[in-house]
């Protein structure tokens, strides 16, 4: 059951690259996110994640993918957008 609105989700061509050469899909990856799994993010940024599902702000999470890629997870403060990026993308 996801704990927030995603709104349209949408990614970058360089996360999409990424998820192909490590043969993964996006799909896993949002739904941990949106289920409040913030994957590699620090106990701090964890602690700010659970704020912002209740105050309304940016939730960020960040995931490696096989390969050592990461990608980044942001879901915008007014819940509009869910963008999947890679660092270098940001």
């Amino acid at each position: 059951m996801p704990k927030f609105s995603l709104g349209q989700v949408v990614a970058t061509p360089g996360a999409l690259a990424a998820l192909q050469e490590a043969q993964e899909s996006l799909w896993p990856y949002i739904k941990r996110h949106a289920a409040g799994d913030w994957g590699e993010v620090g106990a701090a940024d964890k602690k700010e994640n659970e704020l912002s599902i209740k105050e309304g702000f940016r939730i960020m999470s960040v995931y490696r993918v096989p390969g050592g890629g990461k990608i980044w997870i942001i879901t915008e403060a007014d819940r509009s957008y869910t963008t999947v990026l890679t660092p270098e993308d940001y």
